[in-house]
């Protein structure tokens, strides 16, 4: 059985992207924080399951819950960095972005007490228009990242990149493993969980995986801790699109992940990074 990347966006239900035009990151204090027992309970999940995952986690949950960010590596998984809060890279110059990732990884280091080696960009938001982005990671102490969705997407996208593991620096050791995608007449679609698996009967999200999984490479699946919290608040000021987007199937959502994690093999996403390396010529 191929081994998979199983990965959590560690952010809570008022920092996504999907609410950025009515919450203001001013107004994140006026929220009730649900991430800590959200991760827990995803925590809880993958113990049953008896499976290991990479929690690309912000530096803003690190800093105000260290524990909760040791519990994660005690447990055997890997922590790796979200940024420090859910900016988006194309929204920050070279500069802003080199302190981010330094600071966020200082944060989960200083709190999980082991080196972090893994990126993923706020909504993939790593493409053509951020060509220093690969660089700056490099030169800050990250050996991958997996920050790009090769597809066509309203929030994000870079359709033209690699479909599988790639070395985006002649000169350099890090490489990038994009969430998966399976191509269907021409185009390519989503097929590494997020609000897809969600909001998707079950069969497709399975029917998906396989498929990437009969070209003979791991998925690259991921999901977040308030994907399974059906008692988050509800914004009904947000867009309609963007509520259906975050609310629906809330409930079903843990039901969903036990069977992908029974119907897969699954692992951290540096041991896929290391397996796959190999593949590079």
């Amino acid at each position: 059985m191929i081994r998979n990347a199983l990965s959590v966006d560690v952010e809570d239900w008022f920092q996504v992207g999907a609410f950025e035009t009515v919450i203001r990151k001013e107004d994140w204090p006026e929220y009730p924080v649900r991430v800590e027992a959200n991760t827990d309970a995803v925590l809880q999940l993958f113990a049953d399951s008896d499976v290991k995952a990479t929690f690309f986690t912000l530096g803003w949950v690190a800093e105000r819950f260290p524990a909760l960010i040791r519990r994660i590596a005690e447990q055997g998984h890997e922590v790796a960095s979200h940024g420090c809060d859910h900016k988006r890279v194309f929204q920050m110059s070279p500069d802003e972005f080199a302190k981010d990732i330094a600071t966020s990884k200082a944060q989960l280091e200083d709190a999980g007490g082991a080196a972090v080696s893994g990126y993923r960009a706020p909504n993939f938001s790593i493409d053509q228009r951020t060509p220093w982005a690969h660089g700056l990671l490099s030169e800050a102490g990250y050996l991958y990242s997996s920050s790009v969705a090769p597809l066509a997407h309203d929030h994000y996208g870079w359709p033209q990149s690699p479909r599988f593991l790639w070395k985006p620096l002649a000169d350099a050791d890090l490489l990038e493993l994009p969430v998966s995608t399976v191509q269907v007449g021409g185009r390519n679609f989503a097929a590494g969980g997020g609000g897809f698996f969600r909001l998707l009967p079950y069969p497709v999200s399975r029917a998906t995986i396989a498929r990437v999984n009969g070209e003979g490479r791991p998925a690259v699946f991921y999901f977040h801790p308030w994907d399974m919290d059906p008692g988050q608040p509800f914004m009904a000021n947000a867009p309609l699109k963007s509520r259906l987007r975050h609310y629906t199937n809330l409930s079903k959502m843990a039901g969903k992940l036990r069977r992908v994690t029974r119907d897969f093999g699954w692992g951290r996403v540096d041991e896929v990074v290391a397996a796959e390396r190999g593949r590079l010529p």
